[in-house]
């Protein structure tokens, strides 16, 4: 990967794919190096076979974002939160996209293609990716989200 690229995640059921495709052309005009899970068309499947390796992913590459697209938003961010060391955000404005980043850390950014515009979601995932963590008062709250592990 060049020094001059930043590493994204898109993965999306078949209502998200026109958008998750829209996002892809984006994002790849902004120098991101973007990894595709799928979908690959709109013909109907399941949106979880396409979260879970996607979530992995995030679990494994903290430094790493996600982007991930359904109908509603809900079905992916449920399966995505899911995973430890994720922290999936459903977004539907630009104010949202902000504060999921700035308070919560969230690493993936989750959009209701059915909902919100081609340019509304270019506008979040650009918040979204430049936003950075607050941290203080937040790390502490971002820390107790995730269970321990029962051993």
């Amino acid at each position: 990967m060049e020094d001059s690229k930043k590493k994204i995640v898109i993965g999306c059921d078949h209502a998200g794919f026109q958008l998750k495709e829209e996002l892809k052309a984006y994002l790849i005009k902004e120098r991101y190096d973007v990894q595709d899970f799928g979908t690959n068309s709109d013909a109907s499947v399941d949106y979880p076979d396409y979260v879970h390796p996607l979530a992995t992913f995030i679990e494994n590459n903290q430094e790493v974002k996600g982007i991930l697209i359904c109908g509603s938003g809900i079905g992916v961010s449920i399966s995505a939160n899911r995973h430890r060391k994720v922290r999936a955000a459903l977004c539907w404005n630009n104010e949202i996209a902000a504060m999921c980043r700035k308070h919560n850390d969230a690493n993936i950014i989750c959009l209701p293609a059915r909902f919100i515009s081609n340019e509304a979601a270019n506008e979040m995932v650009k918040t979204f990716l430049n936003t950075a963590f607050e941290g203080g008062r937040h790390q502490t709250r971002v820390e107790k989200i995730e269970l321990p592990i029962n051993e």
